[in-house]
């Protein structure tokens, strides 16, 4: 039997001839950047989000940028990241010439941890960044908290997060700005690369319109040094007919891990395997990935790649120890839980089109590893 990582196809095909159709209409129109598309995209966003604006852009990574721009980051400033995140994160924060300050996570959550927050602060702190790894907030009201207390900004890095919750608050309620990222292989995916930010700061999201239109409000009138970050039509209409699902989507995913749950306590692995915590603060964790972990991760990884069922690794080396991020001083042993997991995690398929069949499969196969 075969388990894919992600199916796409499954996920398209009951929706192909509403989003061809759209397409068609757009490319009738000739109108790819900006229009009606576009905006409605960003209001059905927002009100999803419970998020007063929604500013689309080019991409999630291009999010984190022009929001870190809103803030006026600028070289020689520090920002504090999680290390145990993909590299978007702490590579927004370099590409326009600050410094990433790495800080671990909670061994149980993946988190970023609070406590490492606060050590890492000094004077030249301008900003701090959040990141909701696998579906599951961070523990916003503490990080929140502390940018507060230092008069830094705070930025949540949502790209696997969309529709998750904290303590009942939706993903774009409490950070001052909210990074989103559509791209394809995400619970909310758009045909290509596509982001968004949120806020409930009319000023910042002035900021953010200008910087995604080369710092211009005005045609050829610039009033800052911004960048083409600009979300096209199409991809903007995809996403608005996709929105449309998402609920439905992640309850098929939560469906499907709570099966994952309920089949490893039936095959009795104890610590040989330990499954994702959901935190006590968060009321919707989305599962944008199942994630287990093991200290025979990479033997497990082969094992299941012969049987056909798909796994990833997200992420296998820290931000920290990564050859580009030299230059921050980091090293090896610097951050012990985000090396150890690096060791250990393992996503495991956990799509909403995926059957109870091949969910017994995957367990079944990672409990015959152990027993053999």
């Amino acid at each position: 039997m075969k388990v894919p990582l992600l199916d796409l196809k499954a996920q398209y095909a009951p929706l192909k001839e509403e989003i061809s159709k759209t397409v068609l209409e757009i490319m009738d129109s000739q109108y790819f950047i900006g229009g009606p598309y576009l905006k409605e995209c960003e209001v059905a966003v927002s009100k999803y989000s419970r998020a007063k604006h929604c500013v689309g852009c080019s991409s999630g990574s291009d999010a984190i940028i022009i929001s870190l721009l809103a803030l006026g980051i600028k070289p020689g400033d520090e920002v504090i990241v999680p290390s145990f995140t993909f590299f978007a994160t702490a590579g927004a924060v370099a590409i326009i010439g600050a410094k990433p300050v790495f800080v671990d996570v909670l061994e149980d959550t993946f988190n970023m941890d609070y406590r490492s927050v606060e050590k890492a602060i000094t004077n030249k702190t301008k900003a701090i960044i959040a990141v909701d790894l696998y579906g599951q907030t961070a523990d916003l009201d503490k990080i929140q908290a502390i940018a507060k207390k230092n008069k830094i900004g705070f930025i949540e890095d949502a790209a696997q997060s969309i529709g998750a919750e904290y303590k009942g608050k939706r993903v774009g309620e409490v950070a001052e700005l909210t990074t989103i990222s559509f791209y394809p292989a995400k619970n909310l995916g758009a045909f290509g690369d596509a982001g968004a930010v949120l806020t409930n700061d009319d000023r910042l999201k002035e900021k953010l319109v200008m910087l995604r239109e080369h710092g211009s409000s005005d045609r050829y009138y610039h009033k800052m040094v911004g960048m083409n970050a600009r979300l096209d039509a199409i991809q903007a209409a995809i996403v608005l007919k996709k929105l449309k699902k998402l609920d439905d989507w992640t309850q098929g995913r939560q469906k499907n891990a709570k099966i994952y749950y309920d089949l490893f306590e039936e095959a009795g692995l104890g610590d040989l395997v330990i499954t994702p915590k959901v935190a006590d603060y968060s009321t919707r964790h989305i599962f944008n990935q199942f994630v287990i972990r093991t200290k025979k991760r990479d033997e497990l990884k082969t094992y299941l790649q012969n049987k056909e069922i798909a796994s990833a690794v997200f992420y296998p080396l820290g931000l920290h120890m990564q050859e580009c991020f030299r230059f921050t001083g980091s090293k090896e042993g610097d951050l012990p839980v985000t090396e150890k997991l690096c060791h250990e995690v393992l996503a495991l398929p956990i799509y909403p089109e995926l059957t109870r069949e091949q969910l017994g499969y995957v367990v079944d196969n990672i409990r015959d590893f152990y027993r053999n």
